[in-house]
């Protein structure tokens, strides 16, 4: 019988702070909203608040065709990838205890992505249906191998941060030489590689709902058991925690929602880095509070990005993986500093 229910879990706060961070979680949401409006509002003519009503509910309104057949599958894609990739990294940071963890920093997003440009050009694979399969098993065999070249049970941040940069570089390479060496390939890809929501369609979401559900509902169960792995393998055990079933049920979690997001939008780093690290600063590191906050969170990032980038690259727009590489990473050099610092 598990006891972790009734002992202390580390980063647990006392029962009086769950009403501001549920006021937190609450507040989250209306921002997730105003974005999701946002979103449906902006693009090549601006729609508004009204409109994109109207244009959501009405067959006969002027804005039906552009919110339904565009921008409602674009912004329902940002929000499901964004979700998906804040768990990730909430996920991976928690179980490899490395602050850096991040599905693109550990090459995760590279494998997912390596295996769908081998399954494009040498095998025909041209379906986003073919193409999750191959993105699921590309991100389950880098996150295995990126844990065992990092030490496994004894890895450090260090050695799976080094394991991780290694075959992110490695297959980003691969991936760059299949796409040179075939033209056609290139073509299909070269939105997609640097991360994109402009290609959504409604099979596009309906395809990753079920992987970024079933992933959310285990990152979301974990919580608990994470909470204790923290204190130790023997703690862990002692609470009830199963270590080594965390573990895979984690790296399941990771893969399922990587990989999804992966194969719909193309590689998109940094959401999985930086939210972690900002919600932490707001619900402390409890993830029973941290990774329902990185859930919301995290699409608002996307989301975010994907509108400022439509904002800012008029008449066209700057893909989604560009804007969040140049908004995280300053991010990353100024957390990496002042780790440096703090040593």
């Amino acid at each position: 019988m598990s006891t972790t229910g009734s002992l202390p879990i580390p980063g647990a706060a006392p029962a009086r702070r769950g009403s501001p961070r549920a006021l937190g979680l609450a507040a989250g949401l209306l921002v997730l909203l105003a974005v999701l409006v946002l979103s449906l509002g902006l693009g090549a003519r601006p729609l508004g608040p009204a409109e994109v009503w109207h244009g959501l509910l009405d067959p006969d309104a002027p804005g039906y065709t552009a919110v339904h057949e565009m921008r409602l599958p674009r912004t329902l894609l940002g929000l499901l990838a964004g979700t998906a990739l804040g768990l990730a990294g909430g996920v991976m940071q928690a179980l490899t205890r490395n602050p850096l963890a991040d599905p693109g920093l550990l090459g995760i997003n590279a494998g997912a992505s390596a295996a769908v440009a081998t399954a494009a050009t040498l095998f025909g694979v041209t379906s986003f249906a073919g193409h999750v399969w191959w993105a699921l098993a590309g991100a389950a065999l880098v996150s295995a191998l990126v844990y065992a070249v990092g030490g496994g049970r004894g890895a450090t941040p260090a050695r799976l941060a080094l394991a991780g940069a290694a075959l992110n570089a490695t297959l980003y390479s691969y991936v760059s030489a299949v796409m040179l060496l075939d033209t056609a390939s290139l073509d299909r890809m070269r939105f997609w590689t640097v991360g994109s929501l402009a290609d959504a369609r409604t099979s596009t979401v309906l395809g990753i709902l079920p992987f970024v559900a079933l992933g959310t509902l285990l990152a979301l169960a974990l919580a608990r058991p994470l909470n204790a792995l923290a204190l130790g393998d023997d703690t862990a055990r002692a609470l009830g925690a199963r270590p080594a079933a965390t573990r895979a049920a984690a790296i399941a979690a990771v893969t399922l929602l990587c990989g999804a997001a992966t194969a719909a939008c193309g590689p998109i780093v940094f959401v999985g880095l930086m939210v972690p690290h900002l919600v932490r600063a707001l619900t402390g590191p409890d993830l029973r509070w941290l990774l329902p906050y990185c859930a919301v969170l995290a699409p608002v990032l996307l989301l975010g990005a994907d509108v400022l980038g439509r904002v800012l690259g008029r008449p066209g727009e700057l893909q989604v993986g560009i804007v969040t590489a140049v908004l995280g990473g300053p991010f990353f050099l100024y957390f990496a500093r002042r780790g440096k610092a703090r040593a």
